[in-house]
């Protein structure tokens, strides 16, 4: 083979490698998305809404799960699980008479919930975030009833959207009392 052959041939074959890993990049890229996209359901949407671009958007999503893998979350013992369920009764049933009051205590539950789980709290946005990794389809849930919450600190919640935030803050609720180890620390056995 002349010089010139072999330059084509070599030329042929950096573009066919290139062209290999553009694609094997592309589905990369696709297998990542797809697999946020599962892992976080309605979030991955919202957060491709707040950050404006799907880069953006999986980029927080993987340093969500960097932060969640670091914590230790745990199951409730039976005895806290009926301690919760009682105390969850009580503010369901105060709701009748007291329904602001009820949302309040709602809210101070779950946060009660959440630390004795191991989640850090404290953060309303911090404690959203972390909850969307494990549980991402009650996640909404907790925003929606955090935002009546505060519209009836300030007086600008009806009895109805108090009735909201309880259903809301009871999806979360139910979940956080399940009796299962979270992902996290099913991730590092």
């Amino acid at each position: 083979m002349d010089q010139r052959t072999l330059i084509v041939i070599g030329v042929a074959a950096i573009v066919l490698m290139v062209v290999i890993a553009a694609i094997a990049a592309r589905r990369s890229k696709r297998q990542r998305s797809e697999r946020l996209r599962k892992r976080f359901g309605p979030e991955y949407d919202r957060v491709v809404a707040e950050h404006g671009n799907p880069a953006a958007a999986e980029k927080a999503l993987e340093e969500r799960e960097k932060r969640w893998a670091k914590l230790i979350i745990r199951s409730l013992p039976a005895g806290d699980r009926e301690h919760f369920a009682e105390a969850w009764r009580t503010v369901q049933a105060g709701f009748v008479d007291a329904p602001g009051e009820s949302v309040t205590q709602a809210d101070q539950l779950l946060e009660r919930l959440m630390a004795q789980r191991g989640y850090p709290v404290g953060d309303f946005e911090l404690q959203a975030t972390d909850l969307s990794v494990d549980h991402p389809h009650v996640v909404q849930n907790y925003r929606a009833a955090r935002e009546i919450a505060d519209r009836q600190r300030s007086g600008k919640a009806s009895t109805e959207d108090l009735r909201e935030a309880i259903i809301q803050y009871r999806a979360l609720y139910e979940e956080l009392l399940t009796p299962k180890i979270s992902m996290a620390s099913e991730v590092r056995k």
